[in-house]
């Protein structure tokens, strides 16, 4: 058998392994992806007609649209952070140092955690966003090509924002140090376009809220499917991606690679 046939056989167990443990613990992931769901029907419901005026809407519709595409990519790095529990997890508990002994691809553990969720973040998206539609939300301008070129958007910054959750699983003592580590990843959303323009911020606020990863995408997926002017926002919003993935890929294998902690 190949390298190659190994790598993908020995990445295909890790991935069923850890798609398991997220079906047989659950409430983990429901309980990341409350927070979008919570945020998206608290500013539509009791800020929305406010909110919607605050950005030159006619009404609760119009924020509907504009907040749905932030949430979406909110909903990715709310449920990264079950990754870097769940890496923290398998470090603390020894399978790692089981696995280390095994005649195994190093590399497939790491690449299963990865692969499961990006899987996972996907589904979590999909179920906001249909939330997101029964609420309001409607994308009728958006071509095939469009929508296709939004799933692959959505797919990169979930694979980048893993990577860098799968770092910072590694560097943890323990559960909770990872989720604390991992909750940049939450709130960086906060502080970008997501709820509001960026134009509508502070001055001396804006250039934080403007060059940060989740605003040039968030403006970007805004663009793919309610036909707002993209600009530069989708080649920073695509090198963003890939920066963090190289990164968070060479820090994750880096430590996986050295002596365990």
């Amino acid at each position: 058998m190949s390298n190659l046939a190994l790598v993908v056989r020995d990445s295909s167990t890790m991935l069923r392994r850890n798609l398991l443990h997220a079906r047989r613990y659950p409430s983990l992931t429901l309980n990341l992806l409350l927070t979008p769901i919570m945020l998206l029907l608290l500013f539509v419901y009791v800020f929305g007609d406010t909110m919607s005026a605050g950005i030159g809407g006619g009404d609760r519709s119009d924020y509907v649209a504009y907040l749905v595409p932030g949430l979406l990519l909110m909903t990715i790095g709310s449920t990264t952070i079950g990754t870097a529990v769940s890496v923290s997890n398998d470090m603390s508990e020894g399978i790692i140092a089981r696995f280390r002994t095994m005649a195994i691809h190093r590399g497939s553990v790491l690449v299963g955690h990865v692969v499961g969720s990006v899987l996972q973040s996907v589904v979590s998206v999909v179920l906001v966003g249909a939330v997101g539609v029964a609420i309001g939300f409607r994308s009728t301008d958006a071509t095939v090509l469009e929508w296709l070129a939004a799933f692959g958007l959505l797919v990169l910054f979930a694979t980048a924002l893993t990577w860098i959750a799968v770092g910072m699983g590694l560097i943890s003592p323990n559960a909770e140090a990872a989720s604390n580590n991992a909750m940049p990843l939450i709130f960086l959303p906060l502080i970008s376009s997501a709820f509001v323009p960026v134009d509508a911020m502070p001055g001396w606020f804006q250039p934080i809220a403007e060059y940060q990863p989740f605003t040039p995408a968030i403006e970007t997926l805004r663009g793919l499917l309610l036909g707002t002017e993209i600009g530069a926002n989708g080649w920073i919003a695509v090198a963003w991606c890939l920066g963090l993935a190289v990164l968070g890929y060479r820090w994750a294998t880096a430590r996986f690679n050295g002596e365990p902690r």
